[in-house]
């Protein structure tokens, strides 16, 4: 503080009797101010922190990074090098994150959001705080069982009980020989400092403590009347000013995927390269939305909350970039306490702007939420010619957006521009397993906190459960584009001709899963109507991939777990999981499970996911619906179970689901070939004698048709297109919210119609829709195709396997579908029942 600079805390000193005593540094790191809490009357603020107070990035990094290399030095190299700091939420999240900076330690801190799928390892109070519960949610739990030095970080040390709570509730399951407690200022009493230490000594460990300056408060007794007296006669803040609105811009970031936007769920030193590889780039993005403000205007950077850390480095990083960036760019973010402003140059909170919470909080802490010292008051010096506000994505809903006191509303009348950087709240995909588990059965694949306990129906747990298999063992896609809930039978011959099988399956011999089709290179003039017809469909597809994305966040959250039904679901799976990554930087499991009509959902592979992951989170995806069979069966095989039935595709022509990208019957070219299209995996199978009660259901690896694959062409291609459709699929998403999506199962009964018309008087033998036409024409022995009359391109590859096989191809009119396929029904007159299986049935 220079001599031109008056002390912050003058006007409570004065007037409420408060004072600081001990090191020269403290008024130098705080000021003082009023909160509005009958638990604790003043409020020390940091001019270091970042929180209430603006100020340079490199000053409220560096203050953490400094503490962090002492702390380094207590330590030791050796112990320094096992060390895991915590922070504190709300006030201390970028303090605690930029110690562990200065230490090179991974980190985590406390949180109030709960986050559904991630089970808390601890929690404790914080007692004089306005919202005084804390979670511990790591995505590794094993990340707070180590033996190391943990490093706890607050803001200010004061009485120390939140350090004794924290303390109490850790060692107590996982006692360890060393604590560091680290805080700006250490303002505690002779009789505070006695009973940590009598803590430790109970305990039996060491503790230490690491504090940039120390003293004391002094408060008179009557504290809490007096600050009572004088919030009542400072009275409501003044109205903002009645000004046009400046112009809000929304700054696309491209945030890292998978990269974590903070310390909620830990953050590694992996996270921290790629961060700080990625900051140069993430400043420049800035930058453009700054223009032309960025030319030579003060420029605030706006955090929100508990997101401190990822807003301080984008400070830093634009402060950098930009000319003068150290002299024109400052830092702060929102909070949930409530403080007295008055605009006076010796009180610290100048001036306040009140906002309803935008983030839905689940906890029971008040609703309000505050910005301080962001509009100038009666300064204009203290203007701010823009303003960027970095939130997360969970806070990004309309209460940020609508109304006179809705944040951006206010932003925008205190400067010339805002800019809005939202970034993807980050949720582990990959925690850590309880020590119950065998580590063995959870190495490899996506993987989240297990649920709570076994979904109803499903009793189980991962103690005895197969493994997933990944490519490139299991198939052509990468490994973490899917894990395959499948059993490998690829050296177990199964192939049948197509009219051996279609006779086994229609005579009751058999049923459809017991046997695979022979599959076979597909012909050049095929393989080049695949790629015309996925040149034609690729943004079409593309645009139906992000409607459902879009819609599943929107609906379900962003802790979606992927459960493909293997095969046709599984491309649609990986460009969904694509989708996530590239729009919201998720990095969301994805699974590939086996369905069957007539035999229902894979038991294990629900036993695996419900072990895995929280129940509730699995979404079903398939690539379109047919007459709706397939929906019939998830939802019959789900009853009772904690797991939501509803399957999400691509096209629903059939109207029998609620999650869709379109309801048009359309060609999804991923319909037009067998394995080559799906990663060269084979139908699944079930069959007694090689699948046990513990094994997923079986498929098999075909490795000698790799010279024919497109599977990851196709899913190329299509995410070539992301970028094009991202904001029509983000509408299209939101009219479909809007509407009635109810299923009126249009199709099935069209379905019916038809096996009446054409006497096969059984829907199973009636395939509905391009693709499952497309199916009979591979798989099954076709009879007839219908098609709608002057239906287009799409059919062309319909056509040409007609014209091979010998199928006539009938024009016909009020199709709901763009085609029908047929199965011949020579067999029998009721093949393929709705066991799966069927009956002889004489010939009339």
């Amino acid at each position: 503080m220079t001599a031109q600079q008056e002390w912050t805390g003058r006007w409570v000193a004065d007037r409420a009797g408060v004072g600081l005593t001990g090191s020269d540094r403290l008024p130098e790191l705080v000021g003082l101010a009023l909160r509005e809490n009958r638990k604790r009357a003043h409020l020390l603020v940091s001019t270091v922190l970042g929180k209430h107070v603006p100020q340079r990035p490199s000053v409220v990094h560096g203050s953490g990074l400094d503490l962090g290399r002492r702390v380094r030095e207590l330590l030791g190299e050796d112990a320094a090098a096992r060390a895991v700091v915590l922070g504190y939420a709300e006030t201390a999240t970028g303090l605690g994150h930029s110690v562990a900076d200065g230490l090179d330690a991974p980190y985590l801190h406390s949180t109030r959001r709960a986050v559904d799928g991630v089970a808390p390892v601890g929690g404790f109070e914080e007692e004089h705080s306005h919202a005084t519960s804390h979670l511990l949610l790591p995505a590794d739990p094993a990340l707070l069982a180590g033996d190391g030095p943990l490093v706890l970080v607050d803001d200010e040390f004061s009485t120390g009980n939140t350090v004794l709570n924290t303390i109490r509730e850790l060692h107590g399951t996982n006692p360890r020989g060393h604590y560091v407690v680290v805080a700006l200022v250490d303002l505690r009493d002779e009789a505070d400092r006695r009973r940590l230490a009598d803590t430790a000594a109970e305990l039996g460990t060491r503790l230490d403590l690491v504090a940039a300056a120390s003293g004391g408060v002094e408060l008179p007794a009557d504290i809490l009347d007096r600050a009572e007296r004088l919030i009542a006669e400072a009275g409501p803040a003044p109205a903002l000013p009645s000004t046009a609105p400046a112009p809000l811009v929304r700054a696309a970031l491209d945030w890292p995927a998978g990269l974590p936007d903070g310390g909620r769920h830990g953050f590694t030193a992996e996270h921290r390269g790629r961060l700080e590889a990625a900051l140069p780039d993430l400043a420049a993005r800035l930058a453009e939305a700054l223009e032309p403000v960025g030319d030579g205007g003060r420029v605030l950077v706006l955090g929100f909350e508990e997101l401190m850390y990822a807003p301080l480095r984008l400070a830093g990083a634009l402060a950098d970039l930009l000319p003068d960036g150290g002299e024109r760019v400052r830092y702060s973010t929102t909070t949930r306490s409530p403080v007295l402003a008055v605009d006076d140059p010796g009180y610290a909170i100048r001036t306040r702007l009140a906002f309803p919470a935008h983030d839905d909080p689940d906890d029971s802490a008040p609703r309000e939420r505050f910005a301080y010292n962001v509009a100038p008051g009666a300064d204009p010096a203290r203007r701010f010619d823009a303003v960027v506000l970095v939130v997360d994505d969970v806070a990004d809903t309309p209460a940020l957006h609508e109304g006179e006191r809705a944040l951006l509303t206010q932003l925008r009348q205190v400067t010339d521009r805002v800019v809005l950087a939202v970034l993807p709240s980050h949720r582990p995909s990959r925690p850590s397993r309880p020590a119950a588990v065998p580590s063995a059965d959870l190495a490899v694949g996506p993987e989240v906190a297990p649920s709570a306990g076994p979904a109803a129906g499903l009793p189980g747990s991962a103690a005895g459960l197969p493994s997933p298999l990944h490519g490139p063992g299991f198939s052509s896609y990468r490994p973490d584009e899917v894990a395959w809930l499948l059993k490998d039978l690829s050296d177990v011959p199964l192939e049948a001709p197509t009219e051996e099988r279609e006779e086994a399956v229609q005579s009751g011999g058999a049923h459809y899963a017991e046997s695979l089709p022979v599959e076979y290179q597909p012909s050049p003039e095929y393989q080049e109507l695949f790629h015309q017809a996925l040149r034609v469909s690729a943004r079409r597809i593309a645009l139906a991939v992000g409607t459902v994305a879009e819609t599943l966040v929107r609906e379900r959250g962003r802790g979606l777990v992927l459960a493909s039904l293997a095969r046709a679901g599984t491309p649609v799976g990986v460009l969904i999981r694509r989708w996530l990554a590239f729009a919201h930087g998720l990095d969301t499991p994805h699974y590939a499970v086996s369905i069957i009509r007539g035999r229902g959902i894979d038991p294990v592979a629900l036993r695996y996911l419900d072990a895995h992951h929280h129940a509730p989170d699995v979404v079903f995806v398939d690539g379109w619906t047919g007459k709706g069979a397939i929906t019939r069966e998830l939802a019959e095989a789900l009853a009772g179970s904690a797991f939501n039935p509803e399957l999400a595709v691509l096209a629903d022509p059939g109207r029998c689901v609620r999650t869709y990208g379109t309801r048009d019957d359309f060609l999804i070219p991923s319909a037009c070939l067998n394995s080559t299209v799906s990663g060269l995996i084979s139908r699944t199978v079930l069959r007694a004698d090689l699948i046990g009660p513990d094994d997923f259901h079986g498929a098999k690896h075909y490795t000698d048709l790799a010279g024919g694959d497109v599977s990851e062409a196709f899913l190329d291609t299509v995410a070539d297109h992301f970028a094009d459709v991202r904001e029509e699929a983000a509408g299209a998403a939101a009219r479909l919210a809007a509407e009635d999506r109810t299923p009126d199962w249009a199709g099935w009964a069209a379905v019916e119609r038809i096996s009446a018309e054409y006497g096969i008087d059984n829907v199973n033998l009636v395939k509905p829709g391009v693709g499952e036409t497309t199916r009979v024409m591979l798989r099954r022995v076709p009879w007839r195709v219908l098609a709608r009359r002057g239906a287009g391109a799409d059919l062309d590859h319909v056509r040409l396997l007609a014209a091979q096989r010998g199928v006539p191809v009938e024009e016909v009119d009020d199709l709901p579908y763009s085609c029908v396929g047929l199965i011949h029904p020579r067999y029998s007159r009721g093949a393929t029942g709705a066991s799966g299986t069927a009956v002889l049935v004489k010939e009339s």
